[in-house]
């Protein structure tokens, strides 16, 4: 969440920025929530200073000659009217607390200078592009034909619907191999070439490490909740629990930068995407991706981002995947970013380009709702991390613009040469 002491020095600055992403930040009422808790404060240290002046009289009265007893019961009568009135200004200001911790969680992180004005994904800004998209010399098919038409119709939409309904997909044979070779190849790249070490993390988690990242309070609707008797979620992404892991921490400086890679299943309810994508794997219930998560210094955080996604982008290069990268206008950012890329791969039958990757700086947004912190060398004293993470990549829509841009005429589909160790050498999908 956002800095309660910038908020109060620089407010009208912070609204100004968050106009940019078209939200209207209610400063009036964060001025006025935050008076009720200064009121409340100063009213519980003026109860404090009567109850150690009212202490102080015991002697004095006794001193007057007053017996021992009747003094100490004069006076507790007075120490208990002010511890009274203490406790009520007490829990008065917890109260004030909970409330502009509400009204915290539910303002979006500030975009940095350089995230251009829109209002959604026709305003995001091209940054490059990589590649050049295939010429057929037939039409090209959608990765659902593809699919289908390979051998023992190993993408099944019709079974999966059977067990769990839409956005589901069954594979099998070659093309379930080939979506396995995918998360071992992204894996294996980002481990032993960009320095990200593997994190094996639990699917489920509580509410407090959904809003350490971001999606809870707001984005509930969004999740999975399981029933039971603890109350747990199924992750939306790896970035919950791998960037939860630095929660309530501490972490020496010299343990900086960390950088983690995980391999998950992700669940999504898609709401409000109804109509979107209903076609095929590229909006689903249940994904798999392998994400990178970077915590690090301050100062470092803004030239990470451009080295995360230079990571995601160089598994699109190895499979020989055209792709462009688009920095995201406020209107369309996420929640918690301050910036973000997305990269988003050539789809031939779409003649388009779909995200397959958001890389994203959220400053120390995250790391504040977290208490992820590190101790500066500087001054010993702990500070917050910057935390940054983006996908390498979405699993499925990896498998998606394989099976796009090299499928053949006769319904073949080519492995590309980066995947075929992992297949066994198989060089084409039958």
């Amino acid at each position: 969440m956002l800095d309660i002491r910038a908020l109060r020095q620089d407010g009208e600055a912070i609204a100004e920025a968050l106009k940019k992403r078209g939200y209207e930040l209610d400063l009036e009422a964060f001025r006025a929530l935050d008076a009720r808790r200064k009121d409340a404060d100063v009213r519980s240290q003026d109860l404090q200073a009567q109850r150690k002046k009212a202490s102080k009289e015991v002697g004095e009265l006794i001193k007057s000659g007053m017996d021992v007893e009747a003094a100490k019961a004069k006076v507790a009568e007075t120490l208990k009217e002010i511890d009274d009135q203490l406790d009520g200004e007490v829990e008065r200001a917890k109260a004030i607390q909970e409330e502009i911790r509400d009204f915290l969680m539910g303002v979006p992180n500030a975009p940095v200078a350089d995230v251009p004005a829109g209002n959604d994904e026709d305003d995001n800004v091209e940054v490059r592009r990589w590649g050049t998209p295939r010429a057929f010399d037939f039409e090209p098919r959608d990765h659902v034909d593809v699919g289908e038409h390979l051998a023992a119709g190993a993408l099944d939409f019709e079974r999966a619907s059977k067990l769990s309904g839409a956005r589901f997909a069954v594979m099998t044979g070659q093309l379930a191999r080939l979506h396995r070779g995918l998360i071992d190849f992204m894996l294996d790249t980002h481990t032993g070439e960009h320095g990200y070490q593997e994190v094996y993390v639990p699917y489920l988690v509580g509410p407090e490490a959904l809003r350490g990242t971001g999606q809870l309070p707001k984005f509930e609707e969004d999740l999975f909740k399981m029933q039971g008797d603890r109350e747990l979620y199924l992750i939306p992404t790896a970035e919950v629990p791998v960037t939860n892991l630095a929660a309530e921490e501490i972490l020496e400086a010299d343990s900086l930068p960390r950088r983690y890679t995980c391999h998950t299943p992700c669940f999504r309810s898609e709401a409000g995407s109804h109509g979107k994508d209903t076609r095929g794997m590229i909006r689903q219930h249940q994904f798999e991706k392998v994400e990178l998560v970077q915590l690090v210094r301050p100062e470092e955080s803004e030239a990470t981002l451009e080295a995360l996604t230079g990571h995601a982008e160089a598994i699109l290069q190895k499979l020989d995947l055209p792709y462009r990268v688009v920095t995201l206008c406020g209107g369309d950012l996420g929640f918690s970013a301050a910036k973000t890329y997305d990269i988003e791969v050539w789809l031939p039958s779409q003649e388009r380009y779909r995200e397959i990757s958001s890389c994203s700086n959220f400053r120390d947004y995250q790391a504040r709702r977290m208490q992820a912190r590190w101790r500066n060398p500087d001054t010993g004293k702990p500070e917050l991390v910057h935390t940054l993470n983006g996908s390498g990549l979405a699993v499925g829509r990896a498998l998606v613009a394989i099976l796009e841009n090299y499928q053949n005429e006769d319904g073949s589909v080519t492995v590309p040469e980066a995947l075929r160790p992992y297949m066994r050498g198989l060089e084409r999908l039958a």
